[in-house]
């Protein structure tokens, strides 16, 4: 059985703390380097920052529900929400197109971007209506400054 963690946080910005400490513990006892760390916390601050703005809005009653789960070669961390889903293919969400205009670009919509940019696989599943998952997965490369 691999090496997993599971918890769940109030869908609220000041509990994000408490995400990027466990992952931090959880990554350094993987064997992941500082660097690969604070990648890895990037992401998953990203796609919490995404559930409680886009899926709860209002509602601070939400919770976010993660797994850390590492295989010997790859971390892997599920964000889950129980809000207010989107289609992912007709967000338009995603790697801004070369041709675009930097002033054509909206506020916000990068942040599964910055995720696929830090992260090596990035999935995300939506239902009618029960909410988004996000998969970030992080290959251990064994290089750089270990924590």
């Amino acid at each position: 059985m691999n090496p997993y963690v599971s918890f769940s946080i109030p869908a609220q910005a000041e509990y994000l703390d408490i995400v990027r400490l466990t992952l931090y513990s959880f990554a350094t006892k993987a064997g992941f380097s500082f660097e690969e760390i604070e990648d890895m916390k990037v992401a998953v601050s990203e796609a919490c920052n995404n559930a409680i703005l886009h899926a709860y809005g209002d509602n601070e009653n939400g919770r976010i529900d993660l797994r850390l789960e590492h295989d010997g070669e790859h971390l892997r961390i599920t964000i889950k929400d129980h809000g207010q889903s989107f289609v992912f293919s007709q967000e338009g969400i995603g790697i801004p197109k070369q041709q675009e205009d930097i002033k054509d670009l909206t506020v916000g919509g990068l942040g599964i971007f910055l995720m696929e940019a830090l992260m090596d696989d990035v999935r995300v599943s939506t239902g009618n209506g029960s909410g988004t998952e996000i998969v970030l997965s992080k290959r251990l490369s064994r290089n750089g400054e270990y924590v």
